[in-house]
């Protein structure tokens, strides 16, 4: 019997997924946070333009358009309008200025996508859902992991900048 019963647990099950995305989410949260607040106002300007840098976003645009994205996609999951604009090349609202300003951004998208994580389901894991990156429909726990997976990626790029201008990741401290 105690074979059958375990057989009987779904493999799949939407609240261990939902619960895990946002673990994951939450661990991206614990490091690009902290990073964006150590970060002086005016090294959110700074972009290295020697080499293969040149042309990338500055610091404050790379949390800028983590944020923004996340926004995206989180609303593709909650299947809502995405609440804030895109922006040039996925920046965020070009009103958007100041350290300020961008980490409180940075931490409300956060908070929007804990909401969507929490929206997740067994039975709304794999709805097609419109992505915000063009007329493309794809799974909604696709887009959800796209808020993780696309912080941990622009972290890197983050945490580069911030050794470049002497400042140790708080997570590495």
């Amino acid at each position: 019997m105690v074979v059958f019963a375990l057989c009987a647990v779904p493999v799949f099950a939407g609240g261990p997924v939902a619960k895990a995305l946002d673990e994951d989410l939450s661990n991206i949260e614990r490091d690009i946070v902290p990073l964006a607040e150590a970060m002086s106002a005016a090294q959110y300007k700074f972009a290295p333009s020697q080499g293969e840098f040149k042309g990338v976003r500055t610091f404050g645009l790379q949390v800028r358009h983590v944020a923004t994205v996340m926004y995206a996609v989180s609303a593709a999951v909650l299947g809502e309008k995405n609440p804030v604009s895109m922006g040039t090349s996925e920046n965020g609202p070009d009103s958007l200025d100041g350290k300020a300003e961008i980490v409180k951004y940075l931490k409300d998208a956060f908070l929007y996508a804990h909401k969507a994580m929490a929206s997740l389901t067994e039975k709304n894991l794999t709805d097609m859902v419109s992505t915000p990156f063009g007329s493309d429909k794809a799974p909604r726990i696709k887009m959800a992991t796209v808020a993780v997976w696309h912080g941990f990626d622009h972290y890197g790029q983050m945490v580069v900048y911030a050794r470049m201008n002497g400042v140790v990741p708080p997570a590495s401290r």
